[in-house]
């Protein structure tokens, strides 16, 4: 037996998130995005702008909130490369969020190399038990991402 998690074909992944959108979409936005809980991360809706259109580009993430911070990862469902997402935020730092019930605006960035990374990393440990065997599966590192709320 491997210690090698299971990941499903890469259109499996993009599926889901497929339908994932769909549903967030079709209900008007009233399923498809929930608050963290003490045992399990929540849904979000990132609004960045695209760093070569310039026009608005939405995802829906996982994240958790860390004081007034929410965290979440430039993972790209494990596949290869960065998320287009994170390289739309890294052009413009400043994007939207929307949570379950609420709206803010954010700005993005990587969290510090050394302690802020390591206790991060460190969390999502607790929600996914395999994350550093799913990292394991990437050439290049996944991205702990942190969005600061904006005055």
């Amino acid at each position: 037996m491997s210690d090698k998690p299971f990941l499903p074909p890469r259109w499996v992944v993009l599926s889901a998130w497929a339908v994932h959108r769909g549903i967030y979409r079709i209900s008007g936005g009233r399923r498809g995005l929930w608050r963290p809980r003490p045992d399990k991360w929540g849904m979000m809706r990132l609004t960045t702008v695209g760093r070569r259109s310039g026009t608005p580009r939405s995802v829906i993430l996982a994240y958790y909130e860390d004081g007034a911070d929410l965290v979440t990862m430039a993972m790209n469902g494990w596949g290869e490369g960065d998320p287009a997402w994170w390289l739309n935020l890294q052009a413009h730092p400043d994007g939207t969020v929307e949570l379950a019930g609420a709206t803010r605006q954010v700005r993005g960035r990587p969290a510090a190399a050394g302690a802020e990374h390591d206790r991060l990393w460190e969390r999502w440990r607790f929600y996914n038990k395999q994350l550093d065997g799913y990292a394991a599966l990437r050439r290049t590192p996944a991205t702990v991402v942190v969005l600061e709320p904006l005055p």
